[in-house]
This record gives structure tokens, C-alpha cells and sequence, in this order.
């Protein structure tokens, strides 16, 4: 494997680790896509370090069983956001 996948994966799977980050947040943040930061701490971080990533694994299962309550509150602050003023009733 190129050290340079095995270094990124590491990278990340530290910065997963250390801010409870979603994949999506990884990929925004090491410039790459949400494939390859799943691929990079599915396969690759196993083989380059299995202690970090089991521990990673951690968080991204908790991200998983709690994404459907940050998809209901992002939309519901969508919707909020979105909503006209409230307008006073004339008599």
C-alpha cells in the first residue's frame, strides 16, 4: 500500500477520533470524498493500525445509529429558517 494512503488514513482516523466527526465532515475536511474516508478507515487504517481503528469504528456506529435525529433536526431547522413572519391580524 503507498505510504501516502496509509498516512491519511491515519490522519483521519485521528481526526474522526478526536472530534466525534461524521464521514461527511472528514471528507470536507481532508479534501476528499465520502468514499474514499470510508474506504480509508474500513480497509486501509485496519491494516496500518487496528488498535485506532476499532476505536474509530466506535464513533462512526454511534454517527450511524444517531444520523436519523441530525437529518429530522437540520430539516426541522430548515423549515423554521424558511418560515414567513408572522403577521399581526388587522380587526
Amino acid at each position: 500500500m503507498n505510504a501516502s494512503y496509509e498516512r491519511r488514513a491515519a490522519e483521519i482516523g485521528e481526526y474522526i477520533l478526536e472530534s466525534n466527526a461524521t464521514v461527511r465532515t472528514a471528507a470536507k475536511r481532508f479534501g476528499v470524498s465520502k468514499s474514499t474516508v470510508h474506504k480509508d478507515v474500513a480497509e486501509r487504517l485496519l491494516a496500518v493500525d487496528p488498535s485506532l481503528y476499532r476505536q474509530v469504528r466506535a464513533v462512526l456506529d454511534k454517527n450511524k445509529s444517531e444520523r436519523h435525529i441530525r437529518g429530522g433536526e437540520a430539516t426541522r431547522r430548515k423549515y423554521l429558517s424558511n418560515r414567513p413572519p408572522s403577521s399581526a391580524k388587522a380587526d
